[in-house]
């Protein structure tokens, strides 16, 4: 938010806009699409886990369904026509019925010898922990090296 000053010198804020987003109508796709039924962990069995734990460092897997490359063949059913032209997502785009499963199942099959173990995910959000502060450190540092090697 920015604050303009109008015709009478009061102070409007104003959102000023710096880029595009865009927003797809996904629900005749979702509705033709076979649901994948991938267990996403419940929340509050998640911060019990996490309650235990003395020490914690969390981090947002910002953009992480940005990395996920959808198949090729199945690019185009995201197609979608603007006035710049005719273009189809190249990787996993939001309010698509299956991203959240497809990202659950990504993040578990990259940490499945750390999780529950001294790494908790949920959707993009990753919890590390550890029973002293060096510890959780060391459990951080095995989390980002995953993720760099990944």
């Amino acid at each position: 938010m920015t604050l303009i000053t109008n015709e009478k010198n009061e102070m409007i804020p104003t959102r000023i806009v710096t880029g595009w987003r865009i927003c797809m109508d996904y629900r005749k796709l979702n509705e033709a699409t076979r649901k994948d039924h991938y267990r996403v962990p419940f929340i509050d069995q998640m911060l019990d886990r996490l309650a235990r734990q003395k020490y914690h460092y969390f981090l947002d897997g910002y953009s992480g369904y940005n990395q996920i490359v959808i198949a090729p063949e199945d690019q185009e059913k995201t197609t979608f026509t603007c006035l710049y032209g005719t273009y189809a997502f190249k990787i996993m785009s939001f309010g698509l019925c299956n991203s959240l499963a497809t990202f659950q199942r990504c993040m578990i099959a990259i940490f499945y010898d750390m999780v529950e173990d001294f790494v908790e995910i949920f959707i993009d959000d990753f919890s590390v922990f550890g029973d002293s502060f060096d510890r959780c450190l060391e459990n951080l540092d095995k989390v980002l090296a995953r993720l760099i090697s990944s």
